[in-house]
């Protein structure tokens, strides 16, 4: 949906640096940084994303029992998606908690409920497949893992096809960098810059 990549782009939730790199946590450097945690501290965007992402699991996922979401994006989003569709929600810990009961899956067991995984970003989706592969070992069905957003990498998609769960997401980068253009936020150049990135994210050649 262009209009939610204009959204995330307008908000400064997705920041676009191809001459002067950000570098991410796992070392890599990247000409697009993405922190949808900012759409909360909008009200009338947040509305609209909160709403699609709802649409795209009634659309996509109508057996819908259980929204769960990963800690700690896409717990916000999980429970303004469960709130709309009246449907119990939880989330998912990256790990187990080192006190009290330990969980790693907080939330009241539904054995067998019918799950759709709420993430706020794809890259290469390794933690929102290991989310939702807790939830199948502690007894769920997995209809879907959502996110606002991916960076459309050919390892997310490999990763999804292995692991063989249902996705979709209310934008991507390629939405994103036709709309950059459109509105002059970078240039054709720097676009092409993104999109060679966007192809092997550990080539550092796209800064050439």
């Amino acid at each position: 949906m262009k209009n939610i990549a204009k959204i995330l782009l307008d908000i400064k939730a997705v920041t676009l640096s191809p001459d002067d790199p950000y570098t991410w946590a796992s070392g890599i450097k990247s000409p697009i940084y993405c922190d949808n945690r900012l759409i909360l501290s909008y009200p009338q965007e947040r509305k609209i994303v909160e709403d699609s992402l709802t649409e795209i699991i009634k659309d996509k996922f109508q057996d819908v029992e259980y929204i769960m979401g990963t800690a700690t994006a896409g717990i916000s989003h999980a429970a303004l998606i469960a709130e709309r569709l009246n449907l119990p929600m939880g989330y998912v810990r990256s790990s187990n908690k080192d006190h009290g009961k330990q969980n790693k899956i907080e939330g009241k067991k539904i054995d067998g409920a019918k799950v759709v995984v709420i993430e706020d970003l794809f890259s290469t989706a390794g933690s929102s497949i290991e989310a939702a592969k807790a939830l199948e070992d502690e007894g769920y069905e997995i209809l879907g893992i959502v996110s606002v957003f991916t960076y459309n990498l050919l390892s997310a998609k490999e990763n999804f096809e292995k692991a063989n769960y249902s996705h979709a997401s209310l934008t991507n980068l390629d939405e994103l960098i036709e709309i950059a253009v459109e509105t002059n936020y970078i240039s054709y150049d720097q676009s092409k810059k993104l999109k060679k990135f966007q192809k092997n994210p550990k080539d550092n050649s796209w800064m050439k």
